[in-house]
């Protein structure tokens, strides 16, 4: 597949998918202040951002409400406290975890909600699950998309059969999913024209989620970008699990599109990521993050040596290799 435009053209299908609540709030438990939600809300919308993902619909019957702050739940009246009727070009999304959602009961039909798109989350092995909770939200009147994570640890057959599966679905679009930060921007790219390939069969689009534990989130998502990919998951500071994200402020930054800019997200970093790392709240790349990336493994256990103010990196590695050889 050839590249698709260059680095001075405007490409109309794009869309930017601010996902800092949803994974940030991986970092410190979903307890952000509703200021910092509010202001995030008004700085996505004045810079021209798409999306902008909330958090988890997660299922309180797994998750206890007092061990997590309001965005691990995404309750329809705590998001309409923020946005109103959100009178805005900006459209709100959620995600729902295949396993870890209460989908009929907590997605409740779409013009009873604020919400535009429920974004669902699946590995390979809960394909037909997938399927199922695509099918109930679309039915609902939501805009689907369907996020095949750790895909680097998935055979291409096994993906190309769920993108099949997935293709006669209602879900609009594909999503590349880097869980562990091991890609390099040639498999990106060759991720990409095979999603786009399938993609393209059924009238669907690409997107890709790219984490930064080898500090390739922003290269792969441009990659991924340059070859067909249109929605663009990020987060301001590169705020997520682990390694954080590709960095919204790059992304915006990058794209030609005018509608873009770059100062309001500048602003929230100014006003309010500063200040979480200042209160303890750890992301963002570091030694322990890229070995996992390295692995192809989960970050657990880079997340606990962070957690613990380790710096012994050595005996880190060797810990890890006993895990991912055990």
């Amino acid at each position: 597949m050839a590249q698709k435009g260059d680095l001075l053209s405007v490409r109309q299908d794009i869309r930017v998918v601010d996902a800092t609540v949803r994974d940030g709030g991986l970092c410190n438990d979903f307890r952000f202040s509703d200021k910092f939600i509010k202001d995030l809300y008004a700085a996505n919308v004045k810079a021209g951002v798409d999306y902008m993902e909330f958090g988890y619909k997660a299922s309180k019957e797994i998750f206890k409400e007092e061990d997590f702050g309001k965005w691990k739940f995404c309750k329809d009246d705590d998001i309409r406290d923020i946005v109103g009727e959100n009178n805005t070009d900006l459209k709100i999304a959620v995600m729902a975890d295949v396993g870890r959602c209460d989908f009929r009961n907590d997605i409740i039909p779409k013009n009873e909600s604020p919400i535009d798109l429920v974004r669902i989350a699946t590995y390979i092995h809960t394909i037909p699950a997938a399927v199922e909770m695509i099918e109930d939200a679309a039915k609902k009147g939501y805009e689907t998309t369907i996020n095949i994570m750790a895909v680097t640890k998935a055979k291409t057959e096994d993906i190309k059969a769920a993108l099949e599966i997935f293709g006669k679905t209602p879900a609009k679009a594909f999503y590349i999913v880097d869980s562990y930060g091991a890609l390099y921007p040639e498999e990106s790219r060759r991720l990409a024209e095979m999603y786009c390939e399938i993609a393209d069969k059924y009238n669907k689009v690409v997107g890709i989620h790219a984490h930064n534990n080898q500090q390739l989130a922003f290269a792969n998502t441009i990659e991924a970008l340059a070859y067909g990919a249109s929605y663009l998951d990020a987060t301001v500071d590169g705020m997520g699990r682990g390694a954080g994200n590709c960095a919204l402020e790059l992304l915006l930054g990058f794209l030609k599109n005018p509608k873009y800019k770059v100062d309001p997200i500048v602003k929230i970093i100014e006003d309010h990521t500063k200040k979480l790392k200042a209160e303890g709240v750890k992301w963002g790349y570091d030694i322990p993050y890229m070995l996992t990336g390295q692995y192809n493994t989960h970050p657990r256990p880079a997340i606990s040596f962070v957690k613990n103010d380790r710096e012994d990196y050595s005996a880190f590695i060797n810990e890890l290799y006993d895990i991912i050889n055990s």
